[in-house]
């Protein structure tokens, strides 16, 4: 089990990777955020961008997006992974917030506290806790770790996590203990990263920049890939 110094440690390695040169993402008000957010799970910052500019050049605006087909808003996602579920996540969002508003604004959310903003946001039965914490980080200057269920096992092979802490929530909580605010965003998206293009269910430990200090990797020989276990012998 993994002190919390050598988490820090961890932290701290993660943050000097070199993953990501430029942790900046869009400055986007609090429902563009929650769209973007929907693009941005368990995606690179490149992808998720790409699809978001999609959306917004190929519909007039998110009323034409609400009432538009999951067919049509696929076609704007393509190239992200679950682009029919993305879709269909997208529409509820925007509906939900439209049947709740008669309108698409929800820069009132953080009105009644940083420590609100959760509860305030989950009402939304689309909006889950990556969503929420997205937001809280980027939009509302609050101090948050969102977890995707891809970032969720890299920071458990990590080491950052115990092995046992698989709901998402209590990890960002134990994340945002070990990361200062002022490096959640670079963490978020270096995490990200790392876990979208290495961290795979069989690992591409090889060519990852952490693979020096990840346990998983370690276990998994010189080349760090499930590949590069020994090949059989071929029959003669």
């Amino acid at each position: 089990m993994a002190t919390t110094i050598n988490k820090q440690r961890l932290v701290s390695q993660v943050l000097a990777s070199g993953a990501v040169e430029d942790p900046a993402g869009p400055e986007l008000p609090v429902l563009e955020q929650l769209v973007y957010a929907i693009c941005r799970e368990n995606a690179t910052r490149e992808q998720a961008e790409r699809a978001y500019r999609r959306l917004v050049e190929d519909f007039f605006d998110w009323n034409e997006v609400r009432v538009s087909s999951v067919r049509e808003l696929e076609e704007a996602l393509h190239g992200l992974s679950g682009a029919e579920a993305r879709s269909q996540r997208i529409l509820r969002l925007l509906q939900q917030i439209f049947e709740d508003k008669y309108s698409f604004n929800l820069e009132d959310v953080g009105k009644a506290g940083l420590k609100k903003v959760g509860t305030n946001l989950l009402k939304y039965e689309a909006i889950n806790d990556y969503m929420a914490a997205w937001v809280t980080q980027r939009s509302l200057g609050g101090h948050a770790i969102p977890v995707d269920t891809r970032g969720l096992r890299c920071a458990r092979r990590l080491g950052l996590l115990e092995d046992g802490q698989l709901d998402q929530e209590s990890a960002r909580t134990t994340l945002e203990h070990l990361v200062q605010k002022n490096k959640g965003q670079a963490f978020t998206d270096t995490l990200s990263r790392v876990a979208v293009e290495y961290c795979h269910e069989e690992p591409r430990c090889g060519p990852c920049p952490l693979r020096g200090e990840c346990p998983e990797a370690q276990t998994l020989g010189i080349e760090g890939t499930v590949s590069a276990r020994p090949a059989r012998p071929k029959p003669r």
